[in-house]
């Protein structure tokens, strides 16, 4: 069985991908039973499209790898504390367990929702926070 290190770094991973294509670096992986059933990354430039986060391709992905729309039986792994959009969807996919590396005190659903996810998914945060903030900080500077 893996750990929650080796998830994020796959995370981590997806996240890579998206700095390379000049998407925000930010990588999410569904793991259920212990297998990787989904990976992702942010495709808002790619795709033109601002719901195209991270979570919300790997949250599609999962179901459509589960054939079912709920997730109680999986984790979400994601380098960035997700938004109030995907903090949504993660509620409304029943998800058990997220798992987020860096805090977004900017537009983290911690500041403006707390009490969005469903009530029974656990939240594990600070996975690798420092690796996971540096590349967001690094891409963004050079950006500027």
């Amino acid at each position: 069985m893996a750990d929650d290190n080796y998830y994020m770094k796959q995370a981590l991973a997806e996240a890579e991908r998206a700095a390379q294509r000049g998407e925000v670096p930010v990588g999410a992986v569904v793991v259920c039973r212990d297998r990787i059933i989904a990976r992702s990354h942010n495709l808002t430039e790619t795709l033109n499209d601002v719901t195209a986060h991270a979570e919300m391709q790997a949250i599609t992905a999962a179901e459509n790898a589960l054939g079912a729309k709920y997730l109680n039986d999986c984790s979400l792994y994601v380098t960035v504390e997700p938004c109030v959009m995907c903090a949504g969807a993660i509620a409304w996919s029943q998800l058990g367990r997220l798992v987020y590396g860096a805090s977004d005190e900017k537009r983290g659903f911690m500041r403006y929702a707390p009490d969005s996810l469903h009530p029974r998914t656990e939240v594990q945060f600070g996975i690798m926070a420092d690796e996971c903030g540096k590349l967001m900080k690094d891409f963004f500077k050079k950006r500027r």
